[in-house]
């Protein structure tokens, strides 16, 4: 499985760096790394980051928690460029499930990016909502739900299975928490894994072999003991 690699991230002269590495294949963003990355107005900022990102494909989250309102921003974003994803969370803050935004959107040909799903009951549940054309990416929180002690793995299996039968449809793993992780998702199926700067460029130097890292990390507390003068 050729799983596509995305880079989850707002700051623009992080976008810059890695729009020009051919390992990247996409970006997402959310309203957290946007105010991380020093946005002060949501759209102003997107449209800068659209002057970088031109070509490949980049998702920009709905803030809104009233549905109606959710769909009016998702049509606003949509606006922005032909390669922009709407990112819409499947609940609202309220536990609402967003069929009517996602089916609203969906019917209106808007590239969708269905976010914070964590079972394949929430897939089942999308997937009874949309067409057979209109791009939509399933992003389902894999580290997030590990960090809680439970297994995402069977939920991507069976979400993966039930979005065979779209081609219009990708399964996403999100929240990555370690470079491992572009593996096991290419070991699934999924389509895309999206994942921060520091893990890209970890993955970019796979192929050490246990030697070389056995050396390095001994060679690395030879330094650190020297560098601290330590005696017995």
């Amino acid at each position: 499985m050729n799983t596509k690699i995305f880079c989850d991230i707002a700051d623009i002269s992080s976008i810059k760096k890695f729009n020009n590495k051919s390992i990247v294949k996409g970006f997402t963003t959310n309203p957290s790394l946007m105010r991380k990355a020093g946005a002060k107005d949501y759209e102003s900022y997107s449209k800068e980051i659209l002057k970088v990102c031109r070509n490949k494909p980049i998702s920009f989250e709905v803030f809104a928690d009233d549905h109606d309102y959710m769909i009016e921003q998702g049509i606003k974003i949509n606006s922005w460029g032909k390669n922009v994803y709407v990112k819409v969370p499947v609940v609202n803050s309220k536990n609402k499930f967003s069929g009517n935004v996602i089916k609203e959107l969906n019917s209106k040909n808007i590239k969708l990016n269905i976010t914070a799903v964590y079972t394949s009951k929430q897939t089942e549940k999308i997937l009874k909502l949309i067409n057979k054309k209109t791009k939509v990416i399933i992003s389902i929180f894999a580290g997030r739900a590990g960090d809680t002690g439970k297994d995402p793995i069977p939920e991507f299996t069976k979400s993966i299975k039930l979005a065979k039968k779209f081609k219009n449809v990708e399964i996403l793993w999100a929240s990555v928490r370690e470079p491992y992780n572009y593996l096991q998702a290419k070991q699934l199926g999924c389509n895309i894994i999206t994942i921060p700067p520091d893990i890209i460029e970890k993955i970019e130097k796979f192929g050490k072999s246990f030697n070389q890292l056995t050396i390095e990390t001994v060679k690395a507390f030879l330094v650190d003991s020297k560098k601290s003068n330590f005696k017995i």
